[in-house]
């Protein structure tokens, strides 16, 4: 079995070389980047985690982490945000970019091991998950089901219809289950072709979702300040 790839996006060169040569030493395939410029040279989605820096040059580690989430080839590959920068509204700006984790530093080895560790973990269970996709039209979530081909939604059974956004909306959180996808995430996705959205539209059609998919509904999860999610 091949080992998980990990890539350190840091400036501090001598700090990448030591995590490179422990993360190594617990059998992972990683690689360096120097900045957030390097590392996008990269093929990015053949990476299982990342480790970034906040503060780097030209692309901030931020900046860098919003272009991955609003790609849909890597939305998905987990972030630990190992940063100086310790204040709340930094945690919380991370944690809504949809980063994995957050490591202050200084910090020790043995802290992000654990941390890769933990956060690799539930990166799998969430691939193991019972959402199906038995064919690849088609997200299953027990009696919920999603027609991605033929947008049709149906509950146990039963047709239930869904509006253009409504239905979106769905799919990407359920594409996304276990995860709390920010506002800004969910905008890009799934209100890309909008010139101005407010904030209330995502509430409006999260209200009617829950009220469409009967017992589903509890499913959606809000998470104030942070986002909405779908939940394992």
């Amino acid at each position: 079995m091949a080992a998980e790839r990990i890539l350190i996006v840091d400036d501090e060169e001598t700090l990448c070389e030591v995590l490179k040569l422990n993360l190594e030493n617990e059998g992972y395939d990683v690689d360096v980047a120097f900045s957030a410029e390097q590392a996008l040279g990269y093929n990015i989605k053949e990476y299982s985690l990342i480790l970034l820096d906040i503060m780097m040059g030209e692309i901030s580690g931020i900046k860098m982490a919003k272009m991955l989430k609003n790609d849909v080839a890597t939305a998905d590959i987990p972030i630990i945000f190992c940063t100086a920068r310790d204040t709340e509204d930094d945690m919380v700006m991370g944690l809504n970019l949809g980063a994995d984790d957050y490591i202050m530093k200084p910090y020790t080895v043995r802290n992000v091991i654990a941390r890769v560790k933990s956060v690799l973990r539930r990166a799998a269970s969430h691939k193991g998950s019972n959402v199906s996709a038995e064919k690849q039209n088609r997200l299953v979530v027990e009696g919920l089901c999603l027609d991605l081909e033929f947008k049709r939604c149906t509950v146990d059974g039963e047709e239930v219809k869904l509006a253009r956004k409504e239905f979106e909306l769905l799919a990407y959180l359920i594409q996304h289950r276990g995860k709390i996808c920010s506002r800004e995430q969910i905008l890009n996705r799934v209100w890309s072709d909008e010139v101005v959205v407010l904030d209330r539209t995502i509430d409006v059609n999260i209200t009617r979702l829950r009220s469409k998919i009967g017992a589903y509904g509890s499913y959606i999860v809000t998470r104030s300040g942070f986002g909405y999610g779908f939940r394992d």
